[in-house]
């Protein structure tokens, strides 16, 4: 718990330097001439929420703390729904980034670190609250370990629940920022929901005749990330750098409209193995996953992408009063199931039927 207060206090002190040294100094009038018109007015894309943060920290979060003193396992409270903050920050933060990355060696940069004498630069301290976040799921790890049947066990699980969640998202934008040659815009694929590494077939059809890649027996070895409105394949480079610079940079290669995807749940009698389709299995991606685990997690939030789509399009074709929902389930004498969903205009209906592998497929008009 003294370990917890000293690295609270030190953490608030850390951030006021960083709002007072650099923050603060971007409109300061003396400092314009060195301010380059790339970081005119991007003050808030710079820092993001930190303002908010630091004054929350200063003014609430470090005196409950320290009222905690002498019962550390109640601790918990203070960070129910406390630390939503950090969510702002960190989907900030690939912005933030890659404008730090852009105006990194800039005079301005340089003459406020010099000025607060740091041996390390200011993406160093942009990082202070991620890895603060880092601290506090350590911390209420331990004290999880010696509360177990305390009154305050409740609330620590559910705090270290809330920043292992918040850890996720940080994750996921770390990797996002790392993203090269996608043409489009990436917030408006939606939020980042899943991204890992995959082995990747791929399958085509070219009138009757299915026509496999070369390189059908050699998987490609491909990161997927999925959003609501895409699924994006991507090529996985060398990591560069070292420490919290070290990070993955990724090849944009393809991306599927989900509006137009379909799924298989189990592919070729492999349990890691599920396909990803469109154009009525025009293309298809052969997907491994490193685990069972990891492809049933993949599957069911694809699923939930799909259904949410399905319930959405019915919603709105209701609303004009002709809509026309379908959820079709064929039962054969296979060994898989097959769920597929489809939606056409006119009224709001479902079904289901049962196969045997799991086909998903929304497609709207």
């Amino acid at each position: 718990m003294n370990e917890l207060l000293e690295t609270e206090r030190a953490y608030v002190e850390e951030l006021l330097c960083v709002l007072e040294g650099y923050a603060a100094e971007m409109e300061n009038p003396a400092m314009a001439h060195l301010l380059p018109r790339g970081l005119l007015h991007k003050k808030d894309v710079l820092f993001g929420n930190m303002p908010q943060i630091y004054s929350f920290h200063k003014g609430t979060f470090l005196k409950e703390l320290e009222a905690y003193t002498d019962c550390p396992e109640m601790v918990g409270r203070c960070f129910l729904e406390r630390l939503r903050i950090y969510e702002a920050y960190c989907q900030n933060k690939p912005r933030s980034e890659s404008l730090w990355r852009q105006w990194s060696d800039c005079a301005f940069f340089q003459a406020c670190q010099r000025r607060l004498e740091h041996k390390l630069g200011l993406d160093s301290y942009l990082l202070k609250p991620v890895q603060r976040i880092t601290k506090y799921q350590l911390l209420l790890k331990e004290l999880l370990k010696v509360s177990r049947g305390s009154a305050g066990a409740e609330d620590l699980q559910e705090a270290l629940s809330s920043i292992l969640g918040i850890l996720k998202d940080v994750n996921d934008s770390m990797h996002l920022i790392a993203i090269t040659g996608y043409e489009g815009n990436l917030s408006e694929l939606g939020r980042l929901l899943m991204q890992g590494s995959f082995s990747v077939w791929t399958e085509h059809k070219k009138g009757h005749a299915k026509v496999k890649d070369l390189a059908r027996f050699k998987p490609m070895q491909r990161h997927l990330f999925l959003h609501p409105r895409a699924l994006l394949f991507c090529k996985r480079r060398e990591e560069a750098g070292e420490g919290y610079d070290k990070a993955p940079s990724y090849s944009f290669k393809h991306a599927l409209d989900m509006s137009v995807v379909g799924i298989t749940e189990n592919a070729k009698g492999d349990h890691k193995k599920f396909e990803i389709w469109c154009n009525s299995r025009e293309e298809v991606f052969i997907v491994q996953a490193p685990s069972p685990e990891i492809k049933t997690c993949w599957v069911n939030e694809i699923r939930k992408v799909l259904t949410e789509q399905l319930q959405a399009c019915r919603g709105t074709h209701t609303q004009r009063g002709h809509t026309h929902t379908h959820t079709h389930t064929h039962t054969h004498t296979h060994t898989h199931t097959v769920h597929t969903l489809s939606i056409h205009t006119d009224t709001p209906s479902m079904q289901t039927h049962t196969q045997t592998d799991t086909h998903t497929h929304t497609h709207t008009q």
